[in-house]
């Protein structure tokens, strides 16, 4: 079985490789530690869902930032845990023009 791993590009950058991430919800959460985190910027927004709280980073790169473009949960819910059966504490989603392609 090959593993195909999630190259994550905004503005030309390459944000993040990663084949390690959890579906949650029909999205895509990838580890922090595959990620180019120079590019994530915290913001200081926050939400909160029934999994949990929310924080988000704007993306920025050569000087253009792309606002709230990701998120993660920093106090995910025991529930949430159980309900994928793995803590998904810090694992970074995506949105707002952030191109995910799957390689080989």
């Amino acid at each position: 079985m090959v593993i195909m791993a999630w190259y994550i590009k905004w503005n030309g950058a390459l944000l993040g490789k990663s084949k390690k991430f959890f579906m949650i919800d029909g999205g895509k959460y990838f580890a922090p530690e595959t990620l180019n985190m120079e590019y994530f910027k915290d913001n200081g927004n926050q939400t909160s869902s029934p999994k949990g709280k929310l924080n988000y980073y704007d993306i920025v790169v050569n000087g253009k930032v792309n606002k709230d473009a990701a998120w993660y949960y920093s106090e995910p819910t025991e529930e949430a845990i159980k309900a994928i059966n793995s803590d998904f504490t810090n694992y970074v989603a995506f949105g707002k023009g952030v191109d995910l392609s799957i390689y080989p």
